[in-house]
């Protein structure tokens, strides 16, 4: 039984080990490879599959320089103010959403721009314990291999934004004819006040609440200071 037992552990060491250099190698190969998709695109392809339903990717991988400042900064206002200072955790928006949690008010969410793009490329979009926990991991490899800007610019080719459409440029043809790189500071607010929930909203149609939201980014974008802000990636 002992056998047994030092057995199984000795293979599951192993695959432990070969699973966590294959995410490194990965991690460091998408320093510098275009993506060519994500998992998130994936899972959203099968699950069309599985239900008999029609699926078209609009994806179209965009380089940093052609990605609009006026989109990276509205995505960084309206997802995390705090990117260029952190280390994939932003601990002072995890205690408030904690203590919003125990106070019983409207749960907020925590997840910086390195978690958000971790878990797209990466993994699932569920939330149990095994997906947060690798989301861990690979958050962690992203910023110790990735700068800053390339974070920001993963995710700005990943992000959803509609059904089948992924990334600035998919997002910015699909919802005004524009490219990456043309989109303004409004359209930048509109598309970013969409992002967490962006099946159900639409930066065309804003019911009130998008539209209180697209305000708010405009607001928090000058307050950042403008496009100067990214000088700090």
């Amino acid at each position: 039984m002992r056998e047994w037992i030092g057995w199984l552990g000795y293979w599951a060491l192993r695959i432990l080990l070969g699973a966590m250099l294959v995410s490194i190698l990965l991690v460091a190969l998408f320093r510098f490879v275009p993506l060519p998709g994500s998992m998130v695109m994936l899972e959203r392809w099968a699950g069309a599959r599985l239900a008999g339903e029609p699926f078209a990717l609009h994806y179209r991988w965009t380089p940093w320089q052609s990605l609009s400042d006026e989109a990276r900064l509205a995505v960084i206002a309206a997802e995390d103010q705090n990117f260029p200072n952190h280390f994939g955790f932003d601990f002072g928006q995890i205690r408030d959403a904690i203590q919003a949690w125990r106070e019983g008010r409207t749960l907020r969410g925590a997840s910086t721009i390195s978690q958000q793009t971790a878990k797209n490329v990466f993994l699932w979009s569920d939330r149990s314990v095994l997906r947060k926990g690798l989301e861990v991991w690979f958050t962690f490899l992203i910023e110790l291999i990735w700068p800053k800007q390339r974070i920001l610019e993963v995710y700005l080719n990943v992000a959803e934004w509609d059904r089948g459409v992924f990334g600035l440029d998919a997002a910015a043809e699909h919802y005004f004819g524009i490219r990456a790189s043309q989109v303004s500071a409004d359209r930048a607010a509109r598309l970013a006040a969409v992002l967490p929930n962006p099946l159900e909203w639409s930066p065309l149609h804003p019911n009130a609440y998008v539209q209180g939201r697209i305000a708010w980014i405009r607001q928090q974008m000058r307050q950042l200071g403008g496009v100067g802000y990214l000088q700090r990636l």
